[in-house]
């Protein structure tokens, strides 16, 4: 049976890919820090996998167990002997897992095992496949990074499958259930392999992947995100409640339709019929109410979701780019900065910012705008 070592053994970790791997015919090693799921994946090699909406079951996914993190010796003895790697840790927690990708990629040279191996990078951050590999290069040797090139594939994927945060009753019972929705499309950056392409369930290898990076970025994220932050003003806890609002609805299409997605369309040569399927699917996706997925979560660390590339601002900033005003995103960006939940350190410290420095300086600190420019002035002109 090959082998999949999967740094993560969290919602999209045991969510999403474990599924796509052991449909796949694969054992998949999970490698975390926390120590009850640890013992647990261990105890049973298996766990529920409860796919909530129109079409719900519940999928035992087999084959599984895990090491733990800080073992770096026994992390890079799997990864010596593994087939295929994959994260889905969180951008910020990359740093932490490179030295022991160095490591067992060295100890697989060392070992004469000359096969590519390939890392499939589940993280939600533009370029991380660079940002990723230069981590790694840091810690190699002279003759591993003489190999890294040919022989170690750094590949960027799309996620876009939702994975709620589970309840916590549920939890208790089951410390090892996830619940997902459905979809499980994973696009993928054809070029970024090396040797064979494994084939995987629900793996798409695409060769214009940035346009695919776009999408999800500025319609996916950024419809979500403009849900959440609509939704809390309006008192909303769950998103499902939030676009079935037809006010709030309209502002997401208006954004992700008639304005990043416009964009989108004449950037990359979308089909418009193709890419409104996507739009509908996505928001019937947002509205399922089985997921339960919150305003709270999805609206949460808006600072980062306000920075110059990122959905909001970065989807404003492209329909601008192809002639679009962006008054709906600018209507999301507002809330966005309205956005002051009591349970969100990051909301918090937004709101005393703006209140220390006022809003010009949030603008130009965190959104990277300069007064006088187009968008700056939409969104000090605007009145949500």
């Amino acid at each position: 049976m090959k082998k999949v070592v999967q740094f993560g053994a969290g919602n999209i970790g045991r969510g999403f890919m474990g599924q796509l791997f052991f449909e796949s015919g694969y054992e998949t090693v999970f490698v975390d820090v926390k120590e009850e799921v640890l013992s647990l994946l261990n105890e049973k090699r298996q766990y529920a996998l409860r796919i909530v909406g129109n079409k719900p079951q519940e999928i035992t996914v087999k084959n599984v167990r895990a090491v733990n993190s800080k073992d770096a010796a026994a992390v890079a003895a799997e990864i010596a002997s593994a087939d295929l790697l994959a994260t889905a840790v969180g951008a910020g927690v990359l740093k932490f897992i490179a030295p022991l990708i160095a490591k067992g990629f060295e100890k697989r040279l060392a070992e004469g095992n000359k096969v590519p191996l390939n890392i499939i990078i589940c993280e939600n951050l533009m370029d991380v496949r660079k940002i990723f590999k230069d981590m790694v290069f840091n810690d190699l040797s002279d003759q591993g990074r003489k190999e890294v090139e040919a022989k170690l594939g750094f590949v960027e994927a799309v996620v876009s499958r939702m994975v709620p945060v589970i309840p916590e009753e549920l939890s208790r019972k089951d410390p090892l259930l996830v619940l997902a929705e459905a979809y499980k499309e994973l696009p993928v950056d054809r070029p970024g392999f090396r040797g064979e392409i494994p084939k995987i369930t629900g793996v798409i290898p695409i060769d214009n992947f940035h346009a695919y990076e776009e999408r999800k970025l500025f319609t996916h994220n950024a419809g979500h995100a403009i849900s959440a932050y609509l939704g809390y003003k309006k008192g909303y806890t769950y998103i499902y409640e939030a676009v079935k609002d037809k006010e709030i609805r309209g502002i997401v299409l208006g954004a992700v339709m008639d304005e990043s997605g416009k964009a989108l369309i004449k950037k990359h040569g979308f089909a418009p019929a193709d890419y409104q399927a996507h739009v509908n699917d996505l928001l019937e996706r947002f509205a399922n109410v089985s997921l339960g997925d919150t305003v709270a979560r999805v609206g949460k660390d808006p600072v980062r979701k306000l920075k110059p590339t990122d959905r909001l601002i970065g989807g404003a900033k492209l329909a601008l780019e192809y002639g679009l005003k962006p008054i709906n995103f600018v209507k999301g960006i507002k809330a966005a900065l309205s956005y002051d939940n009591p349970d969100d350190k990051d909301a918090q410290s937004l709101q005393a910012l703006l209140k220390t420095k006022g809003v010009d300086a949030v603008l130009q600190d965190i959104c990277g705008l300069t007064p006088g420019e187009e968008l700056y002035n939409l969104i000090m002109n605007y009145e949500l």
